[in-house]
């Protein structure tokens, strides 16, 4: 096992961007709901930079660049709305598990460590796309960006499921790809540990500053 998990019992990761690489589906998703406003349609690649604040977040963001500008109260609603109707018709439609994903968290569950789920995104989504990939019985507790009154970047997530599970924060590890999972870990006193392959806003995921930087997952159990 790697160094930074000595002496750890939980291990919390990211969905988006750390487990799976779901920007295709967001990506239609964010543009058939553009289609329906009669709005801009943006690229995939432009969807990938607004990933990781949730879908009210994600979908601000889109309707701002479409617009030029802020949008109002009543289009954000009728968005969001529309997002999550095309996103929950097919959320599995074009994800894919990152590679070693499956492998590394096979090798951590049976060794022994919790594995918690801790994600922005809606919650209704996490059981479909676990159970599509066969990962819903690595988890100990899962936990989404509306489960809350606060997601990250706010410890408030982390520190939660830290209290459920009865194991300490300095006991802990979030594992994450940008720099809310950073920041969320490191406000808990979470261990951090992240990724450069996700989605992290353009920006290179060392300027977060994380306790350990790993080219992919299987790094975790591979020392």
């Amino acid at each position: 096992m790697h160094a930074i998990l000595q002496g750890k019992r939980l291990i919390a990761f990211d969905l988006d961007g750390t487990l799976i690489d779901s920007v295709p589906d967001l990506a239609v998703a964010v543009q058939l709901t553009h289609s329906d406003l009669a709005l801009p349609i943006p690229a995939q690649e432009q969807v990938c930079d607004w990933v990781g604040n949730g879908a009210q977040v994600l979908m601000e963001r889109a309707l701002t660049w479409a617009l030029q500008r802020a949008p109002d109260q009543a289009l954000k609603k009728a968005a969001y709305e529309a997002f999550m109707r095309h996103y929950g018709a097919a959320p599995n439609a074009l994800t894919q598990l990152y590679p070693g994903v499956q492998t590394t968290l096979n090798a951590l569950h049976q060794s022994g460590y919790f594995l918690a789920l801790i994600t922005n995104k809606p919650a209704r989504f996490i059981a479909p796309i676990l159970n599509h990939f066969e990962l819903q019985s690595h988890f100990a507790y899962c936990i989404g960006g509306d489960s809350l009154a606060e997601k990250k970047p706010s410890p408030l997530p982390l520190l939660h499921v830290a209290h459920q599970l009865d194991i300490a924060p300095s006991a802990s590890v979030m594992v994450g790809d940008s720099r809310h999972d950073i920041a969320a870990g490191r406000a808990a006193g979470f261990a951090t540990v992240a990724v450069p392959y996700g989605y992290n806003h353009g920006e290179p995921i060392e300027h977060s500053q994380p306790d350990v930087l790993i080219s992919s997952l299987p790094a975790l159990v591979s020392g």
